[in-house]
């Protein structure tokens, strides 16, 4: 069993309550590029991004945002209003734009993947996405309640302890932990269940459909799934299916959002891809 939520951060992350999961195994870092590669080579898989984002998935969108493409978000100081942009030709193998690559970065978590990209990955590899409840019990790594996946202070004797905003958010990336994107999985210190990545880096898909706050009837029993995919529509926008992201990413800053906890969480259009997304899985 663990604490699952929090009352100390945001409201959607309450009511903290007592939640059990059965046993699980998780993979130890989120998903690659390199181990990406592998399944769109033994499958063809062509992803979201790269196919466009259809009228079935939202029909309010205009139509140069159906190309091909992704969310990037844009920040340097070359950039004049930095944030999120839809870029086109963005996707996997270019994650902030045509003219980017993943060569080089075999081990920096795969970004630009929606939800049924997820999926179809961890279907191949004979696994599943992950509930919130199974991705924030295995982000705690077995710390009751503490805020951090490594303990109850942010900076343990200063330490940076994962991939995070440094500096004044969205203008000024200090990048004092070494990155402004993704960094590769594994270098910063693992939880105490192994897990590395467990806050910051890229935020992390689930199979859980999202709601603000946690409804004590989804969680009385044992695994508690949460409310389903098709439950789960966005309320800026109803008719838009949303899944729950958790852990932050390396966009969380300290002074605007803290979200690279185990108990945070956000909701995330089914069909949309962006650069600070990515996920692992478990069997």
């Amino acid at each position: 069993g663990f604490s699952f939520g929090s009352d100390r951060y945001y409201d959607e992350e309450g009511p903290a309550h007592a939640a059990k999961v059965s046993a699980f195994w998780i993979d130890v870092h989120p998903v690659t590029n390199a181990q990406f590669a592998r399944f769109v080579a033994a499958t063809g898989y062509l992803t979201h991004a790269e196919r466009g984002i259809s009228t079935e998935d939202d029909p309010t969108l205009p139509e140069h945002l159906r190309v091909p493409g992704a969310m990037v978000f844009q920040q340097g100081p070359d950039v004049p209003s930095p944030g999120w942009q839809f870029v086109a030709g963005a996707n996997w193998r270019h994650p902030l734009g045509p003219d980017s690559s993943v060569i080089a970065q075999d081990n920096h978590p795969v970004v630009q993947v929606a939800l049924e990209d997820a999926q179809a990955y961890a279907r191949w590899a004979g696994r599943k996405l992950p509930t919130e409840a199974q991705l924030e019990y295995a982000m705690r790594g077995g710390l009751q309640d503490a805020d951090f996946s490594w303990g109850t202070t942010e900076l343990p004797k200063g330490k940076l302890m994962a991939n995070t905003w440094q500096g004044q958010f969205p203008y000024h990336n200090a990048a004092a932990d070494g990155f402004t994107g993704t960094s590769p999985v594994g270098c910063f210190p693992a939880n105490r269940f192994g897990l590395f990545d467990a806050g910051g880096n890229v935020w992390e898909l689930t199979r859980t459909g999202y709601r603000p706050g946690h409804a004590a009837q989804d969680n009385a029993k044992a695994d508690p799934p949460g409310p389903s995919l098709a439950q789960s529509l966005d309320p800026a926008e109803p008719g838009v299916k949303v899944a729950v992201i958790k852990g932050g990413s390396h966009l969380c800053s300290a002074d605007r959002c803290m979200r690279y906890r185990p108990s945070a969480r956000q909701p995330q259009p089914v069909f949309i891809a962006t650069s600070h997304v990515g996920f692992r899985t478990v069997r």
